[in-house]
């Protein structure tokens, strides 16, 4: 058995690419293998990544290729010769014998081929040079004269198999036995032994190649920094992911913030030290931002740090001062002044600027809070006019992230009501599965304005999601919706809002009105069966719900939907989707041999049998009893009554025969059991559903 290191060096990779790269050489590496009977179990690879390498180590690996028989199935015996000699030149250079072997379509000539015993270190080398041109980055370049691409100018490849070198063929480069360390610190190259070897050698040359460790080193350290100056650390795992992609050799610094600066927005604060700088955040014991910072350095200065921390306060204080700027300039000029800048800036090319958005989301902030009994339309109206004005500030130029966020602020200075300060700076969450969802009622309205004018609109410019491509947020946005909905536990019928946001274009072809709501109505629709699948409501059960009825209703058809799935995972439901498939197969069978439609109400008069009047019985009870509960949305009772349904079922089709001599009977008995179909196809599209679901 051999052990196998692999080790890709290169200029710095960005952070975001590492680890799935390593996966991904993972899983070639594996298949490659696999494909040859060479393959390990998952416990015997490790993968490794940081901002200049990516690689893995896999031990027991066989020595060899295992040894096999192939047979290849050539032409028939009685083929021209040419096509004989073809097949046996074919075989030129190969161990194998060719047979006679009798098939259904003659006699062919087959080879049995004896492939395999290639060695471990072949292997190696024929899947890496195979795989590496093909490498899946999200962005690769090309460097110097060579033709070959990788995310950044590969320097390097290390090809080790039980110690000896493999030399593995890419970009102008020789597999080795040779690595670096630390481009600063350890920059020289060195030969290593093995796996344990290369770790332990480039941990002397300032290098983890653990991003686990890497991780505990930064949090770990950020930590220990805050806690002696009394604070704690911001929880932000996102840019600690990112951290541990940009240091080989992490070691956490604290800086301090110019205290002149503390007085702008907690926000802008930590974007401006986040999103340029990659500074940790520090909280004080109250949950305040301190004013200070932990930075990640990439070495060990000479001096602890000291001129590190120095330069990094220097540009901080250079970007806060900018954003001090922007922030007094800001609010110099009021929101509701703004929108004549708002009209030089394009929504759509297809649906003209900001502005006209802003003067549409008025009206249908306020439409929604009437409709939804929210109370607060001037609220929602307001805000709606003023959500979008912050584009056109210097603040929100400077920092993209704090759109609404700064609306918000700058709404308050000027005087603006608590609750239109709040929906302005709210109305674009949630901005993905994990965000907050508003609950003010005018930040509710005016978020869900912003999203069903947006879905309309685009829609109307012929905007769709593709496949996994969808630029313009469309998924996010028909789940912004539905999580708007079920959170505030509010029911809105779709139809209807993206009717009104439709309208409130002016400009729309009204032609295409219906066609669009329909259209937007089913992609909700789709984004509520992923939004659902974690409660074990499939795709399935909902789109037989939603089939009926045409509910648009979100909240309505959620607990329809559960009602149904807790119903049929119970043994009652169970056998009734069982006695309604039977049913409607004997329908349909006995329909397709008359030629003709099963239908008309069922002639009591020709119920002779004791079984099926009391069947009848039994289904009319439950259909107003269904309509009844269906009308009040009880569905648990709609459910029940369906229950109450199995035992007649069950004695109809052991005592009843339908197929009968008598023509009107047997008529009957049919339009009897189409009426079952009827009953529960009223709740949900049953005959869609090939499997109870699981309760939710």
């Amino acid at each position: 058995m051999a052990d196998l290191l692999v080790e890709l060096f290169s200029e710095e990779i960005p952070a975001r690419m590492q680890a799935p790269a390593a996966a991904a050489l993972a899983r070639a590496v594996n298949d490659g293998l696999s494909a040859r009977g060479m393959g390990v179990p998952d416990t015997a690879w490790t993968t490794f990544h940081g901002p200049r390498r990516i690689g893995l180590s896999v031990t027991g690996i066989s020595g060899e290729e295992p040894r096999r028989s192939v047979r290849r199935r050539g032409p028939r015996v009685d083929a021209p010769r040419p096509a004989q000699e073809g097949f046996r030149r074919s075989l030129d250079g190969l161990a194998h014998r060719i047979e006679e072997v009798d098939e259904k379509k003659g006699r062919f000539l087959v080879a049995v081929v004896e492939e395999g015993g290639t060695t471990a270190a072949t292997v190696v080398r024929a899947v890496l040079e195979e795989y590496l041109p093909r490498f899946p980055w999200p962005k690769s370049m090309r460097w110097s004269a060579g033709e070959a691409r990788w995310v950044r100018p590969l320097q390097r490849i290390l090809c080790l198999l039980d110690g000896a070198a493999v030399e593995v063929r890419f970009a102008g480069l020789v597999g080795g036995a040779v690595t670096s360390g630390h481009r600063f610190m350890a920059p020289e190259p060195f030969a290593v032994a093995g796996a344990d070897d290369h770790r332990d050698r480039l941990r002397a040359a300032k290098v983890l190649i653990d991003p686990a460790e890497r991780r505990a080193r930064i949090v770990d350290g950020a930590k220990a920094l805050a806690a002696a100056h009394g604070l704690s650390v911001r929880d932000d795992p996102g840019l600690v992911d990112e951290l541990v992609g940009l240091a080989e050799w992490p070691v956490p610094l604290i800086g301090t913030i110019d205290g002149a600066f503390m007085c702008l927005p907690v926000e802008v604060l930590t974007t401006s030290m986040r999103a340029h700088q990659r500074y940790l955040a520090l909280d004080d014991d109250r949950g305040a931002l301190a004013a200070r910072f932990v930075v990640v350095a990439n070495l060990e200065a000479d001096d602890g740090g000291a001129a590190i921390i120095a330069g990094n306060e220097r540009v901080l204080r250079a970007r806060l001062w900018d954003a001090r700027y922007f922030w007094d300039s800001d609010r110099a000029t009021a929101l509701a002044d703004r929108e004549g800048d708002l009209e030089r800036m394009v929504f759509h090319t297809k649906l003209g600027s900001m502005a006209l958005k802003a003067q549409r989301l008025e009206p249908l902030a306020s439409w929604l809070a009437d409709r939804l009994g929210l109370g607060v339309a001037a609220d929602a109206a307001r805000a709606g006019r003023l959500a979008k004005a912050d584009l056109v500030t210097g603040m929100v130029g400077e920092f993209p992230e704090l759109q609404g966020v700064m609306g918000a602020y700058y709404a308050r200075e000027q005087g603006e009501a608590a609750a239109v300060a709040d929906a302005i700076g709210q109305h674009y969450a949630p901005e993905g599965p994990s965000d907050r969802v508003p609950t003010a009622p005018a930040a509710v309205a005016v978020a869900l304005a912003d999203k069903l004018d947006s879905l309309v609109g685009l829609y109307a410019a012929g905007e769709r999601a593709t496949g996994s491509k969808d630029p313009l947020g469309l998924r996010r946005l028909a789940l912004g919706i539905v999580r708007l909905l079920f959170e505030n536990g509010l029911r809105l019928p779709l139809r209807d809002a993206f009717g009104a946001a439709f309208d409130g274009y002016g400009t729309l072809d009204a032609t295409i009105r219906d066609t669009v709501v329909d259209e937007l109505v089913a992609f909700v629709a789709d984004r509520l069966k992923v939004h659902l699948r974690d409660e074990g409501l499939s795709a399935e059960l909902l789109a037989a719900v939603f089939a009926v009825g045409n509910d648009d209703d979100l909240l309505r058809v959620r607990e329809k939907a559960r009602a149904v799935a807790r119903f049929l995972a119970s043994e009652d439901g169970i056998d009734l989707l069982a006695a309604h498939r039977r049913a409607m197969n004997i329908v349909r069978i006995e329909t397709r041999k008359d030629g003709r439609p099963v239908d008309g109400e069922v002639d009591t008069a020709l119920l002779v049998d004791a079984i099926e009047q009391d069947l009848a019985t039994n289904l009319s009870v439950a259909a107003d009893r269904i309509r009844s509960a269906l009308e009040t949305e009880e569905f648990a009772e709609a459910m029940a009554s369906l229950a109450s349904l199995r035992g007649p079922l069950d004695r109809f089709f052991e005592g009843v025969l339908v197929n009968v001599d008598d023509a009107a009977i047997r008529a009957n008995r049919l339009r009897l059991l189409s009426r079952l179909g009827g009953l529960l196809d009223g709740i949900a599209a049953f005959d869609m559903l090939d499997e109870p679901r699981a309760a939710a």
